[in-house]
């Protein structure tokens, strides 16, 4: 059974319609969105479902279908504020979505096979989807889930610092903590982050994870679980999210499921800043003109 890729795009949703003049960073205005699925069906994924924002839906089709169609498998799940599918009756007035773990959540209908979820505006590379297509299918079982580690320094911008989640793994390569750094840059050319006003230098083998998972279907009832429960404790906090992160916490604190952290040299790329755009449409130039990529990505 080939995986599925699970494509978080509801919190982008709001500024796609100009997307492709916006985000274009292919030689023909490719967006990354187009390089992810492109990988994953080299990597050998069988279906593509985007997680967006109802009212985004034909939009979305507009732009893909005609790409995708004989070439992949698509579908379109919509995250919204509807509690009652959770057996939550009572509103609860929100600032903003819910996180990423609950729009997983919207995808529980339309997933029967194993998955792994990425965000929509980061440009991965070809290694990852390649393990993890790997990983689902001769590895993942209902308690043994997957992340992949970037190298650090490869996920760092020259601009300014950035938020990571730096990835503390045992020694059988399994995930034991993801710790927050809200304050990571490169200093010296050595990345460091820095907390209270002091800079921590980070391990050369240090991995980040940068929201790209592996599961099983199992997950959604797990997490189904757990949102409730969140939903309930923050009905007075409108800006509180569900994160994956917090899905993984709770899983190996309870020992229901591990995460095999699974390392990949390729170089992660997005946007944080302005400035950080030229630099991504040349690496994607040089990616292209070494043939890792065809200059027109969907013939």
């Amino acid at each position: 059974m080939k995986p599925t890729l699970l494509i978080l795009a509801a919190g982008m949703a709001s500024r796609y319609g100009s997307m492709k003049q916006t985000d274009g960073f292919g030689p023909n205005g490719e967006t990354i969105i187009d390089y992810s699925i492109y990988d994953a069906i080299q990597a050998g994924f069988g279906k593509v479902v985007f997680i967006i924002r109802e009212e985004f839906a034909d939009n979305f089709k507009a732009i893909f279908e005609p790409k995708l169609k004989g070439k992949i498998e698509t579908d379109y799940v919509f995250q919204s504020y509807d509690l009652i599918p959770y057996g939550i009756q009572k509103p609860i007035e929100r600032a903003k979505p819910w996180g990423t773990a609950h729009a997983v959540l919207a995808a529980s209908d339309a997933v029967k096979e194993p998955f792994c979820v990425i965000n929509a505006d980061d440009f991965y590379g070809r290694d990852s989807y390649e393990k993890m297509a790997k990983f689902l299918t001769s590895e993942v079982t209902d308690n043994q889930y997957a992340l992949m580690g970037f190298e650090i320094k490869k996920t760092l911008s020259d601009y300014g610092s950035v938020s990571r989640g730096v990835c503390e793994v045992d020694e059988h390569g399994q995930l034991k903590e993801i710790h927050e750094r809200t304050q990571v840059y490169f200093k010296d050319g050595i990345a460091v982050y820095e907390e209270n006003g002091v800079e921590t230098p980070l391990s050369e083998s240090s991995k980040a994870s940068m929201n790209f998972w592996g599961f099983t279907p199992q997950v959604f009832a797990d997490s189904k679980a757990m949102f409730v429960e969140f939903a309930l404790a923050n009905q007075e906090n409108p800006k509180a999210e569900f994160f994956i992160p917090l899905v993984a916490e709770k899983l190996i604190e309870s020992g229901k499921a591990s995460f095999k952290v699974i390392p990949t040299e390729s170089k992660w790329f997005g946007v944080t800043y302005k400035e950080d755009k030229p630099i991504v449409q040349q690496s994607i130039d040089e990616l292209v003109n070494s043939g890792v990529y065809p200059k027109q990505l969907w013939k």
